[in-house]
């Protein structure tokens, strides 16, 4: 077993979202947002780093790696979950990150994504743009979106992905699943092939160069329904962005092929909950005729206003997300304020719930964050910077694994010594003991 699944397995445990893997460092979790030191785990230096990766790295990828700099992968441990795993060089040394995918997809039930999200899924026709920042959940929100129109329509769906994230079985729908790096050169290749493959609706995890969003909107035009992500954080912007994409005389025309085949956008961001956890605020825009105009006639500055006005229609501002969150007491006020964009426009909100916050102690721990961390170990305070953002994870009660000490063998994690030992034990004793030799 590669040395590093030890650590995949605990992300699960701790219902941790990410592992970063630093040279130099301990491997760290983001447990609900907050990036927490895995205590038991010894620094890597950066051979041994190198090691732990390369054990789990496909061969293809190593060569990508030691050309660029970085590569991106899939990593599954088998009933346990998969990983999206992305390798960089940074001036430490080889590091690592890596996105736990549970190995059941989200339903839209329990995303709870409102009626005018499900809506957008029985669309026979044109784009549909989930957006936010990274790390907000953009994928999972597609993947329950996909699963929804995979139990409730008979259609061929091709996703593209880079890496595959979540795996769709077939139920309803005939799921094809591409990877890009393994099974087709880009996204913009994929896309134009699968115009060949009679989808119903087309998948692409990444709309990432002018080309690739030009043949997306071709492919919505011309009667298939195309989901998409942007790395935007309001529905408006996410227009503009698709637009600004173009040369200036070609944005005439895209604003034309848009204002027909957009029909909606989901931006959202991810809150930590009050009681642990983090749950998402919404932004949706649903593209009526009144938006479409505005698009097309490069009023897009007016669809705030727009939105305002759509709320029959499910439409809603990040903002109204936020203040019900609060009101509901699912998230601090604090938290929603650093996570608003409007923040001027969100101030109001908690004006009219009569709701006080004091901007100059935003930087203060929530009397409300956790004061311990996940399977019961004590959080430590470092700095008098909030408890949860520097706590370390003790060693719960199965240590990290060993394995028996091969030639060229990944470094070992042994059982640590216990409390009284005559010295404490190096994991990485074999790794040196055969540098040595």
């Amino acid at each position: 077993m590669p040395w590093i699944d030890s650590l995949f397995k605990r992300m699960v445990e701790l219902d941790a979202s990410d592992l970063h893997m630093t040279s130099t460092r301990k491997p760290m979790f983001r447990i609900h947002g907050d990036m927490v030191e895995v205590a038991e785990c010894p620094e890597l230096q950066a051979e041994q780093m190198l090691q732990v990766l390369y054990d789990i790295t496909p061969e293809r990828n190593k060569k990508q790696f030691e050309a660029g700099g970085d590569t991106d992968f899939a990593y599954e441990i088998e009933g346990v979950a998969r990983y999206r795993c992305n390798l960089f060089r940074d001036h430490r040394g080889p590091g690592g990150v890596f996105r736990l995918i549970p190995s059941e997809v989200l339903t839209v039930q329990q995303l709870n994504l409102p009626q005018a999200v499900l809506d957008l899924c029985f669309l026979s026709k044109g784009l549909v743009v989930v957006t936010g920042p990274t790390g907000s959940g953009k994928s999972t929100t597609l993947a329950a979106m996909v699963d929804h129109v995979n139990k409730n329509r008979s259609d061929h769906v091709i996703t593209i992905e880079d890496p595959i994230e979540f795996l769709h079985k077939d139920q309803r729908c005939l799921m094809n699943q591409r990877e890009v790096g393994r099974h087709t050169d880009s996204f913009k290749v994929a896309l134009r092939a699968a115009l060949r493959e009679d989808p119903d609706i087309i998948l692409v995890g990444e709309m990432r160069d002018l080309e690739t969003i030009e043949i997306a909107i071709e492919t919505a035009e011309t009667g298939h329904l195309v989901f998409g992500t942007l790395h935007t954080t309001t529905a408006p912007s996410t227009v503009d962005r698709i637009i600004d994409q173009f040369p200036a005389d070609r944005q005439a025309q895209i604003r034309t092929m848009l204002a027909t085949s957009l029909k909606g956008v989901i931006a959202q961001t991810l809150c930590k909950k009050i009681e642990g956890g983090r749950t998402a605020a919404l932004e949706i825009m649903i593209v009526n005729n009144a938006i479409s105009s505005q698009i097309r006639e490069a009023k897009t500055h007016q669809i705030v206003n727009a939105m305002q006005m759509g709320g029959k229609l499910g439409m809603r501002l990040l903002n109204d997300s936020l203040a019900e969150l609060v009101a509901k007491k699912k998230v601090d006020p604090k938290e929603a304020y650093i996570k608003a964009v409007d923040k001027a426009g969100f101030m109001a909100k908690l004006n009219e719930l009569g709701v006080q916050l004091d901007l100059t102690k935003l930087g203060e721990a929530s009397e409300s964050a956790p004061a311990t961390a996940p399977m019961g170990a004590p959080m430590q305070d470092v700095g008098g910077a909030p408890a949860v953002q520097n706590a370390t994870v003790e060693a719960p009660a199965a240590p990290l694994p060993s394995q028996e000490p091969e030639a060229a063998a990944p470094p070992v994690a042994p059982a640590p010594e216990t409390a009284g030992s005559a010295r404490s034990y190096d994991p990485f004793e074999a790794f040196k003991k055969d540098r040595k030799n």
